[in-house]
């Protein structure tokens, strides 16, 4: 697995359903190194703290074999990398195979796997279409929260490799289908 994109974003006001909402989700490919701090990605805006940013939630990092599945659904949308809020589109990243509590060295840093990402409102306004909210649930590409150990500065194609796995836990795919369950989706 290797980075194929950095992405961060500013906060941004948009109209939607004549409401104004302000959001972090427009990221977009920096050319640059990011820095995985404790609670955040320097630099990049996190607006909704309850449900983004802080010690386990730090980074969320999308695979990038997934971004074919949702250009075929929404083939009219500017795709490029950072379309789902990620910091980290990273290649072969496979929700069925990551365990909560994994370890990986990513860059200069070392994190842990903690969460998937739950869909809300702004992917909706992301991609002008509030049914993604939905498809989002229904499937098993919910992308992952990292837990930073040691922050510190990524860059495309850095590595992300598995130091310590936890299989005796829960699969990032198994813990997002219990969300969705409570969720009623």
């Amino acid at each position: 697995m290797k980075v194929v994109s950095v992405n961060i974003g500013e906060r941004k006001k948009v109209q939607w359903k004549n409401q104004e909402h302000i959001t972090g989700i427009y990221k977009y490919p920096v050319e640059t190194p990011i820095f995985l701090d404790s609670e955040d990605v320097r630099g990049d805006s996190v607006v909704n703290r309850k449900y983004h940013g802080g010690i386990l939630q730090a980074a969320y990092a999308y695979g990038e074999q997934h971004y074919a599945y949702w250009k075929e659904l929404y083939p009219d949308l500017d795709w490029q990398y950072g379309m789902f809020g990620e910091n980290l589109t990273i290649s072969n990243l496979n929700e069925e195979k990551i365990h909560v509590g994994s370890v990986y060295q990513l860059g200069e840093t070392k994190v842990e796997v903690t969460k998937p990402r739950q869909p809300c409102l702004k992917l909706g306004i992301r991609f002008n279409d509030l049914k993604v909210i939905k498809q989002f649930w229904n499937s098993t590409k919910s992308g992952l929260y990292f837990k930073i150990l040691e922050t510190g500065h990524v860059k495309k194609n850095d590595a992300l490799i598995l130091l310590e796995d936890k299989p005796q836990n829960i699969t990032i795919a198994e813990l997002y289908a219990s969300k969705r369950i409570e969720k009623g989706m």
